[in-house]
C-alpha cells in the first residue's frame, strides 16, 4: 500500500494487527463450539478468550515465521505463548485455509462497506450537480465532433446512473464474498463438525460456504474484483470527460484551482487537470487486479496456494486505490467549476450546424426523399463548416431547400428547446429511486 494514496480507514482493515485479531476471533469462536460439543474442555475455551485482552506482538510472529516458514503456525505458536497450556486445544480439526479464507472474507466485506460509502458520496455529488445544471445547455459530441445539444445536467445524470448500477453490483459482491469455511483439510469436515462452521459464521457475521474444498471457491473473489474494476472504469469515465472539457480549446468545465496552487514548474499560466489525470491512473491500478483474480479460480484439485500471493497484493492494493479514487472523485465533482458562458459560446460556435438532423427530418416530412434531403443538408452544412456564416442563412438562400420548406419552417428547426424537451423525463427515470 502506498501511503500517498492510502486513507487510514482502509489501511486499518489490512493491517497485521487487524488480521491477527480476526484470526484470533475465528480460532476462539471455533474453540467455544468445540467445548460445547465436548471435544475440548470448557475451561480451555475460556482461557483462550483471556488472550483477547493481551497485545499480539507482530514482530514476534514475524520472528517465528522466519523460522517455521508458515504464517498460521507462527500465529498459533505466539498465541500459545499468551494462552499457555490450554492453547493445545486451539485449531482442533481446522486447517490453515479455514482461518485465512474466513479472515479474508471479513476483510473484503469490511472493505466493501467503506467503498459503498464512497460510492454514495460520489452519487450524492453527481445528483447535486445534475440538478444544478439540469438545463445548462451545451453541445453534445460524438467522435469528439459537435453533434446535437445536451445539458451539463444530463452528463452528471448519466454518470449517476452508472454509479447506481455499480453500487448494486458492489452490494451483491459484498454479500457473495462474505462466506465462512471451517471445514478442515480438503473440506470434508472429517475432523471438525459442521456445526463449528455454522457457529463461527454466525459470530463473524458471515454466511456458510455451501461447499468448499480446502479453500473457499475463488469465483466469489473474482466477481468482487471485477466489480471493483467496473467502478474504477466508471470513475475513469467521469475523469476523461472532465479532462476533455478542461482543454484550452473547450473550457466548459475545470477542476477547482485553489489559492496558492501551481500547475507547472515551467509555465506559470498552467491549470492542469491533475486530479482527473490521477484518477485515470488509479483506475488502471484497480483494474490490474481483475485478470489475476480470474486466474485464481482454477486451482489444483482441492487446493494449492498459487492464489495466495496474488491476493496478498490485490486485496489491499485494489481496495486502497479504489477507496482513494472514490473520495477524490467526489471531492472533484463537488468543487467542479462549470463555465456556463463557455458552454453557450461553444454551442453557438459553428453556425447552428447541430440542427442538421432537424432540417433533414423536416425535408423528408415535406416530401423530399431521404437521400435528396441528406444531400441538401450536407451541402449547406459543409458550406457552413468551410466558409463560416450560419446554417440557417445558407438554407434560406438555397432554392432547392426552399422548394420544400418556407423560411418560417426553417426557423422552427433552430429552436433549442426542441432538443431539451425530454430532459424532465430522463431525470425522472434516473432519479426515481434516489
Amino acid at each position: 500500500m502506498i501511503p500517498r494514496y492510502t486513507r487510514p480507514e482502509m489501511a486499518a482493515i489490512w493491517s497485521p494487527e487487524n488480521k491477527y485479531r480476526i484470526w484470533f476471533e475465528i480460532e476462539a469462536h471455533a474453540t467455544d463450539k468445540l467445548a460445547e460439543l465436548g471435544v475440548v474442555p470448557e475451561a480451555a475455551a475460556k482461557a483462550v478468550w483471556k488472550a483477547r485482552d493481551k497485545t499480539f506482538d507482530v514482530d514476534r510472529i514475524d520472528e517465528i515465521e522466519a523460522e517455521v516458514k508458515h504464517d498460521v503456525i507462527a500465529f498459533l505458536t505466539h498465541l500459545a505463548e499468551l494462552v499457555g497450556e490450554d492453547a493445545r486445544y486451539v485449531h482442533q480439526g481446522l486447517t490453515s485455509s479455514d482461518v485465512l479464507d474466513t479472515c479474508l472474507a471479513v476483510q473484503m466485506r469490511d472493505a466493501a462497506d467503506i467503498l459503498i460509502a464512497g460510492v454514495d458520496r460520489v452519487m450524492a455529488a453527481l445528483k447535486t450537480r445534475a440538478m444544478e445544471h439540469k438545463y445548462t445547455a451545451c453541445i453534445g459530441r460524438s467522435h469528439g465532433i459537435h453533434a446535437e445539444p445536451t445539458t451539463m445536467g444530463l452528463k452528471f445524470a448519466r454518470f449517476y446512473a452508472e454509479f447506481a448500477r455499480n453500487r448494486a453490483r458492489l452490494v451483491a459482491a459484498r454479500d457473495e464474498i462474505a462466506t465462512c469455511a471451517i471445514s478442515g483439510a480438503i473440506g470434508t469436515f472429517a475432523n471438525v463438525d459442521p456445526s463449528v462452521e455454522a457457529h463461527v459464521a454466525e459470530k463473524m457475521g458471515l454466511a456458510i460456504e455451501p461447499i468448499s474444498t480446502q479453500v473457499i471457491p475463488r469465483d466469489r473473489h473474482a466477481n468482487y474484483f471485477a466489480v471493483l474494476g467496473l467502478i474504477a472504469s466508471a470513475i475513469e469515465n467521469i475523469a476523461i470527460e472532465v479532462r476533455h472539457l478542461q482543454r484550452s480549446e473547450v473550457r466548459e468545465a475545470q477542476e477547482y484551482f485553489s489559492k496558492g496552487q501551481k500547475g507547472s514548474s515551467a509555465m506559470p499560466h498552467k491549470r492542469n487537470p491533475i486530479l482527473t489525470e490521477n484518477l485515470t491512473g488509479q483506475a488502471r491500478l484497480v483494474r490490474m487486479a481483475v485478470v489475476p483474480a480470474m486466474e485464481n479460480i482454477a486451482l489444483w484439485h482441492e487446493r494449492d496456494i498459487s492464489h495466495s500471493s496474488v491476493e496478498r497484493g490485490i486485496g489491499p492494493d485494489s481496495t486502497v486505490h479504489l477507496d482513494f479514487a472514490l473520495q477524490r472523485t467526489a471531492g472533484m465533482i463537488e468543487k467542479l467549476i462549470v463555465n456556463e458562458d463557455r458552454c453557450r459560446e461553444n454551442l453557438e460556435a459553428y453556425g447552428g450546424i447541430h440542427n442538421s438532423q432537424r432540417i433533414l427530418l423536416a425535408l423528408t416530412q415535406a416530401g423530399a426523399s431521404r437521400e435528396d434531403g441528406y444531400r441538401l443538408v450536407q451541402r449547406n452544412g459543409m458550406k457552413t463548416w468551410d466558409e463560416g456564416g450560419r446554417l440557417i442563412d445558407h438554407l434560406k438562400a438555397d432554392a432547392d431547400v426552399r422548394s420544400f420548406l418556407s423560411e418560417e419552417q426553417i426557423e422552427t428547426c433552430f429552436d433549442e428547446a426542441y432538443h431539451l424537451k425530454h430532459v424532465d423525463t430522463i431525470f425522472a427515470r434516473v432519479f426515481a429511486n434516489g
